[in-house]
C-alpha cells in the first residue's frame, strides 16, 4: 500500500500513485467486520478527482444518494445492483458503468463485492452552482 501525504486540505500532494487492486482488496478483508457489511477506502484524492475501493458483503445496501461529479463503477468482483433513474443494472467483475453528475442512485450487493468508483469531481464554482439534493431525498 502506498503511504500518500495529504496537505491541509484534504487532498494528496503527490500528482502519481500506483495502487495494486488485488492487495487493497485483501486488506479491506482485514478490517472486517464492516458496519453495515459496507467498507469503503480512498486511495486518491484530488480536488478534481476522487479513487474509492469499495467492499460489500451480500446483502448490503447504499440507500438513494447522488455524487456531485461524473462517475464510474468499475466491477473488480462480485455482483452489485445499480439502479438510477428507473432502470437497474446488474454489474459483475470486468464490467464498467458510467454515470453522470448528480443522478440519484442505489446500489445493493448479490454477491460479496469489490468496485472500484471513480469521481471527477467538479469545480468550486460548478459545485457551489449545483442544486444539491442530499443524500437519500
Amino acid at each position: 500500500m502506498p503511504l500518500l501525504k495529504s496537505g491541509d486540505d484534504g487532498n494528496m500532494v503527490a500528482d502519481r500513485a500506483h495502487f495494486d487492486l488485488t492487495l487493497e482488496s485483501a486488506d479491506s478483508e482485514r478490517q472486517k467486520p464492516w458496519p453495515s457489511g459496507i467498507y469503503a477506502k480512498t486511495l486518491y484524492k484530488k480536488q478534481d478527482f476522487r479513487a474509492v475501493l469499495i467492499s460489500m458483503e451480500a446483502g448490503a445496501r447504499m440507500k438513494e444518494h447522488h455524487v456531485d461529479g461524473t462517475s464510474s463503477v468499475q466491477m473488480l468482483r462480485g455482483h452489485i445492483r445499480y439502479s438510477a433513474e428507473g432502470q437497474t443494472y446488474d454489474l459483475e467483475a470486468m464490467s464498467l458503468l458510467t454515470v453522470g453528475a448528480s443522478i440519484k442512485h442505489d446500489v445493493e450487493a448479490i454477491a460479496p463485492s469489490v468496485f472500484l468508483l471513480t469521481i471527477s469531481w467538479p469545480a468550486n464554482q460548478q459545485l457551489l452552482a449545483m442544486q444539491h439534493r442530499g443524500y437519500g431525498t
